[in-house]
């Protein structure tokens, strides 16, 4: 009997540098392509970082700054 091959779906994603209000700066942002499909653009990748950077406060108790700019990088 033969196996039956799994379908091997490959997450992509998108990366972004963001910098913050106080000037630091997060490096390589990974942000799921399929969120950024639509007309909004980089605009949604905003919206996905501010709520995972919301995750991390709640969990280390250290607020996030609010974000200046995204910048996606290039590869």
């Amino acid at each position: 009997m033969a196996r039956k091959q799994k379908a091997k779906v490959k997450a992509e994603f998108i990366l972004f540098n963001v910098i913050y209000e106080d000037g630091s700066q997060s490096s390589n942002r990974r942000v799921s392509s399929t969120e950024l499909n639509g007309l909004d653009g980089d605009a949604a990748a905003r919206a996905v970082i501010e709520s995972q950077d919301r995750e991390i406060a709640e969990r280390s108790g250290r607020p996030r700054s609010p974000i200046k700019s995204i910048k996606r990088v290039k590869k």
